[in-house]
């Protein structure tokens, strides 16, 4: 029995040895196939580490566990800052024997514990997601898994999907999930535990779910040759509302058809009210209530782009109540019957009954009804009758720092149909009168107090020409300041006005009771206007037919926001008001750190402010003493040092300026004596006789500077230079360093007119690639010395008189294409030498000339002297022209000097020498030129080339620039679910105990 025992623990443990190692003796096997069917599978950028990677025999035997740590996958262009997946610890079970035995290993589960999804779908369709292999390509590769999944676990996955092609936007954290099935069958049961926040649902700038908790817990029946999924019961909830579901949804081809029936399921009225916002907060659950709500509906047919399903949804609360804990007054008597339903396939055919509406705030009623019969005629039966007493609204809501008094009273109906061909609206009678009100912030001593408004909306015809809107009075007071006006509306065809306001708003006062978030508001505003018009006037553009007249000023205003951070101070603004136009008649401010004097002023306001797609038009001066642009042109939020960035100009405005500021700093330039005309027209800025005075002399530039291309911003100038300094420009100007080095070295002044024109680059700087340019360079005087250039010659010829050279008239014609400057042939005193000079500098800093030049014997000194000794039977002399071509090349400060077609200066002196005859002479240089052109033309082409690669690589770089303000959405997204996230307590992850063994 003894030794039966020992057999018996002795194989066991045989056993168990076996199972602890064949995953270790396997690993490299096993890791090995992982890493191919990755490769042949997933065309993106998968990010993890063998080190990171354990395997496990015991956590779903008989199947083999591989646990990836710190594992994720990005995509490729344009798509390569985004992390499409990012999982904390992602563990994947194999059917043991499919890994080391079969063909294609099998899949049997997935469990996913913390980690973030980021889907995202560009304008253009462009998906994230779309990581696989195009199938021509995977049906040449070897087969990658078989699907026999029977459970995947998710726990604490954010998900982000972000779709701008439809303008929809999901984010989803802390989701957990569990589902269980067998996935290779086409048709199986799969019961299904989800539970998640909904942080935010938007679509087309709608938000409809933001901050709601939803949980569900059903069977679906999956039947994958029809893509039909059933839900025969189950339950679900959003925040504390439960409900039902039963049905089907079916994808049998690009429509969507459905059956689904829902209902509530053991609610009371607290559940619904768990939905509204702001109540479903850290109090909700101390939150008294009581009440019925009963809620059911269905949705049946076929969803398209032309139809969708018929519905029908109703909602009944009866004698609800509630009551914040630790307040005296309820909302109680709450009773809502509500109907939404539609039994075509048409959503504009929708019909909505809301038969009952009151609701009582403490001791004042409010009761209502609404019928629209369709969302065509609009068709409409409804009224809202309540009167609020504000001070017990403080008493029945939780306003912490808040006092607010007064009565409002609202007694609304409208009946009948709105037809805006046949000039028809409904009926209307409606009141609101706002009676003594008062309101006082904690933040501030002082309340608004005498708040009265007076206002009605009355058409009791339904004809729209006797439509009348009347605010027959508003206004309030604050300490001793005041404000009152009134405006009256009549006529729905002719929309005609007549109003007025009068008095001063303190906007600190204001912005201390109401406070606006990292914003920064103070001074006056001081009106006295009436105007009195036709909205027909404004669209057939008789403006002689508007009155509005008067002034308005503003005084020691300041402004500043996160969006704004160098913030903008007007001293005293003022301004009148004509039918006509907005005349600006004194404007002292200080933008930023730069003051600013205005005066003008500004047409077609009214079409502007009344009309979409109108342009705002205007006339202004503007006077600066000292402006810096660069304060301007960061980023907001940046730091001092941060890079330009390309501004946007408005489309709908249209203004001529006239521009004098004594100083304007701009990136590393001083601008002096600036004065001009600028026209902003249709989002171009154009510049006219616009005059600086720096770098030591005078610019004169005409042009424009057009970003409606936001991707590609556009220049085209046309400079007129005027003695400026060589040394200046080259060290301001960066186009200057690299396509012309040779300023380096140069002392002296220059003046040019210079057609120039490229794209900028998100930094506000020139593409250098992009660059065109045609003009005359004119030097008066320079002189040129100690560069690599001259010493290379002098190494290269062994002249001695070399190292300087002076110039006196220089007229040079250039050309830049494609962002390289080409010298045409032009004849030049080089030293005391005639020479022709021809060539080009590159966007990269590339240089490529070509020098002939004529010197005599004798300069070459002794070795020229040998030479003339050992030839005899020539008429050759000191004074005998030697042809000489020298190739530059390389860079500027590193350049390459060689000689044309001669491997030493000693060899170009003896074959020179000996061919007196000048003709031949001749015959070399010309060579030289030929072979110059032919290397030339190569380097042009290699060139063009790469400035298109540059160009479109920087235009790419500028649309990932342009998509950041969308980018900031998801951002900010993200940082919503780790900010309501933190605060939960997250489930630990189960230990992983497998040690990774090598």
């Amino acid at each position: 029995m003894k030794k039966t025992v020992i057999i018996i623990l002795a194989v066991f443990a045989f056993l168990l040895t076996a199972l602890i190692a064949v995953p270790f003796i396997f690993k490299d096997k096993i890791l090995e196939r992982i890493d191919k069917e990755i490769a042949q599978s997933v065309n993106a950028q998968v990010h993890y580490d063998f080190n990171n990677i354990s395997l496990s025999i015991f956590k779903r035997f008989p199947d083999v566990s591989v646990t990836l740590r710190e594992f994720g996958i990005s995509g490729n262009p344009p798509f390569q800052n985004d992390t499409l997946v990012h999982v904390d610890q992602l563990q994947v079970d194999f059917n043991l024997r499919s890994v080391l035995f079969a063909d294609t290993p099998s899949l049997s589960g997935i469990h996913l514990d913390g980690g973030a999804v980021y889907v995202k779908v560009l304008e253009d369709g462009q998906a994230n997601y779309d990581i696989t292999f195009p199938s021509e390509e995977v049906a040449e590769s070897e087969s990658t898994f078989e699907i026999g999944i029977d459970l995947i676990e998710i726990n604490n996955l954010n998900f982000i999907y972000d779709d701008r092609q439809l303008d929809y936007f999901m984010a989803l954290g802390n989701m957990q999930m569990e589902g269980k099935g067998n996935f290779t069958a086409d048709v199986y049961q799969l019961p299904v535990k989800l539970e998640m926040l909904i942080a935010d649902v938007s679509y087309e700038g709608t938000n409809y779910l933001k901050n709601k908790v939803f949980k569900g817990n059903t069977t679906v029946d999956v039947d994958m040759e029809n893509m039909k999924f059933a839900f025969a019961d189950g339950d679900f909830a959003l925040n504390d509302f439960v409900f039902d579901l039963f049905g089907f949804v079916a994808l049998p081809a690009d429509d969507i058809e459905m059956d689904l029936q829902f209902e509530g399921k053991d609610n009371t009225f607290k559940s619904i009210l768990s939905l509204v916002p702001g109540i479903y907060t850290d109090s909700f659950k101390g939150l008294k209530t009581s009440g019925t709500m009963d809620f059911k509906g269905f949705m049946k047919g076929i969803y398209n782009e032309n139809s969708f399903p018929a519905f029908d949804i109703s909602l009944n609360v009866a004698d609800g109540m509630f009551q914040y804990p630790d307040l005296p007054r309820p909302v109680s008597n709450i009773n809502i019957d509500m109907n939404a339903a539609n039994t075509s396939d048409n959503l504009d055919f929708t019909k909505v009954n809301i038969s009952k509406f009151n609701m009582d705030f403490g001791s004042n009623p409010i009761s209502g009804r609404l019928l629209l019969e369709n969302l065509v005629t609009y068709d409409i039966d409804g009224n809202l009758v309540g009167k609020l007493n504000l001070e017990e609204l403080t008493s029945i809501f939780p306003i912490e720092g808040m006092t607010l008094k007064g009565i409002l009273d609202v007694n609304a109906s409208a009946k009948g149909r709105y037809d805006s061909v046949k000039n028809i609206i409904p009926n209307i009678n409606a009141k609101m009168l706002l009676t003594n009100g008062y309101v006082k912030s904690s933040e501030y001593p002082a309340p608004i107090d005498k708040l009265n408004v007076n206002a009605s909306i009355i058409n009791t015809s339904g004809n729209m020409k006797d439509f009348l809107v009347d605010l027959s009075n508003f206004g309030f007071e604050l300490e001793d300041e005041a404000i009152s006006g009134n405006i009256k509306i009549q006529d729905f065809e002719q929309m005609n006005w007549d109003g007025a306001v009068k008095g001063t708003i303190d906007v600190g006062k204001m912005m201390a009771i109401f406070p606006i978030e990292n914003t920064i508001m103070e001074g006056k505003v001081v009106a006295d206007l009436n105007s009195k018009g036709s909205y027909k006037d404004v669209e057939e553009g008789r403006f002689n037919k508007l009155d509005t007249r008067g002034d308005m000023s503003i005084q020691k205003f300041f402004y500043t926001s996160t969006d704004l951070p160098q913030g903008i101070r007007i001293n005293d603004a003022k301004a009148d008001f004509t039918p006509e136009r907005i005349n600006l008649t004194k404007f002292d401010a200080r933008v930023g750190e730069s003051p600013l004097q205005a005066s003008g002023f500004l047409s077609n306001y009214m079409n502007y402010f009344l009309k979409e797609n109108e342009t705002l038009k205007g006339q202004l001066s503007l006077e600066s003493s000292k402006f810096n642009v660069n304060q301007w042109m960061v980023e907001s939020g940046e730091a001092e040092d941060s890079e330009l960035t390309v501004i946007e100009l408005p489309k709908n405005i249209d203004f001529t300026m006239a521009v004098s500021a004594n100083e304007v700093l701009y990136d590393n330039l001083n601008l002096k004596q600036v004065k001009g005309n600028m026209t902003l027209r249709e989002g171009v800025l154009s510049f006219r006789e616009a005059s600086m005075a720096t770098m030591g002399g005078q610019v004169v530039m005409n042009g424009t500077y057009d970003p409606r291309d936001l991707t590609a911003p556009k220049f085209d100038f046309n400079f007129n230079v005027i003695d400026l300094s060589i040394a200046e420009a080259f060290s301001s100007l960066n186009t200057v360093k690299v396509l012309a080095p040779v300023a380096q070295h140069l002392t002296g002044k220059f003046s040019t007119k210079l057609d120039f024109s490229g794209l900028l680059g998100q930094d506000m700087m020139p593409i250098l690639a992009s660059l065109d340019g045609k003009g005359i360079l004119r030097v008066l005087e320079a002189a040129y010395k100690d560069s690599p250039l001259l010493k290379g010659v002098t190494s290269l010829t062994k002249l001695n008189d070399t190292n300087t050279i002076q110039f006196r008239n220089l007229n040079l014609p250039i050309v830049i294409q494609d962002g390289m400057l080409n010298l045409s042939p032009v004849d030049l005193k080089l030293w005391d030498y005639q020479a022709k000079v021809q060539g080009s500098t590159g966007f990269d800093g590339s240089i490529n000339y070509l020098i002939n030049m004529q010197i005599p014997a004798g300069k070459f000194g002794s070795q020229a002297n040998n030479l003339l000794a050992t030839i005899s039977g020539t008429e050759a002399t000191g004074s005998t022209l030697i042809p000489v071509s020298i190739n530059l090349g390389g860079t500027y400060n590193s350049p390459k000097v060689g000689l044309s077609g001669e491997n030493s200066i000693e060899s170009l002196l003896t074959n020179a020498l000996r061919s007196r005859v000048s003709s031949e002479r001749e015959n070399l240089q010309a060579k030289a030129t030929e072979q110059f052109k032919a290397a030339e033309d190569s380097l042009k082409s290699e060139l063009k080339t790469r400035s298109e690669a540059l160009q479109d690589s920087a235009k790419k770089e500028a649309e990932r620039k342009v998509t950041e303000t969308k980018d900031r959405a998801v951002e900010e997204a993200k940082n919503v679910l780790k900010g309501v996230l933190g605060n939960r307590a997250r489930p630990a992850a189960k230990p992983d105990t497998t040690k990774n063994q090598q």
